[in-house]
């Protein structure tokens, strides 16, 4: 599924459930002390995700730490991006400079918890969702909203090490399946293209969005 969002040549995997044993590194099961049972094993499935993207890249194995913004420490000289909700785990990956930001992101299709909205959007982006909403009511716009703001932030961040509020990126999406997001980031922040733009899909239980930036 989400290797249709993204360009041929970028390595994916993905899972629906646990079912296949997904054994972790020492540091990464440290990760896992104290937590619920389907977390870790949500968790290790999406690095189990994540390996086969390094084995189909042609790098060996290794333990993928979380940084400081959250995103997996990938090896030298890859880029990838990692998600895993309930009913869904995945990973892509690919070679920097052939790819220079990879961002994907999937989420339960289902309304957003009370007041997430109002703090995720301004007032034009509520306009432009209900604009979306009129005009195909079956689609959840305000989760794949959330969705594809948080597929942009897993781009953005390893690129420029800079945190970024949802109100920083001012998104768009189109009916077609996909969305255009521009940054406006702190002054300081490295000097990044601030436009990005991604693809969307829906099923009946997932809302799955991706990002990819050429190299």
């Amino acid at each position: 599924m989400i290797e249709s969002l993204l360009p041929a040549g970028v390595a994916s995997s993905e899972a629906f459930d646990d079912a296949a044993p997904a054994p972790l590194f020492p540091a990464e099961a440290a990760l896992m002390t104290g937590r619920r049972a389907r977390r870790h094993r949500q968790f290790a499935t999406a690095r189990a995700c994540a390996r086969r993207c390094l084995a189909d890249l042609g790098h060996a194995p290794v333990a993928l730490l979380p940084g400081p913004g959250g995103a997996p420490g990938w090896p030298t000289g890859v880029v990838g991006s990692i998600t895993h909700c309930d009913g869904y785990r995945a990973a892509v990956a690919d070679h920097f400079g052939r790819t220079a930001a990879l961002g994907i992101d999937a989420e339960p299709a289902g309304p957003l918890p009370p007041g997430v909205l109002g703090l995720i959007t301004s007032p034009a982006e509520r306009a432009h969702l209900s604009d979306l909403s009129a005009a195909d009511p079956t689609v959840p716009w305000e989760r794949l909203f959330f969705s594809a703001k948080e597929a942009v932030y897993k781009a953005w961040y390893p690129a420029t090490h800079t945190w970024l509020a949802f109100r920083q990126a001012t998104l768009s999406l189109s009916p077609t399946g996909t969305f255009t997001c521009t940054i406006h980031p702190p002054a300081d922040t490295p000097p990044v293209d601030p436009t990005y733009t991604g693809r969307w899909l829906t099923t009946p239980t997932l809302v799955v969005t991706a990002v990819h930036r050429a190299g």
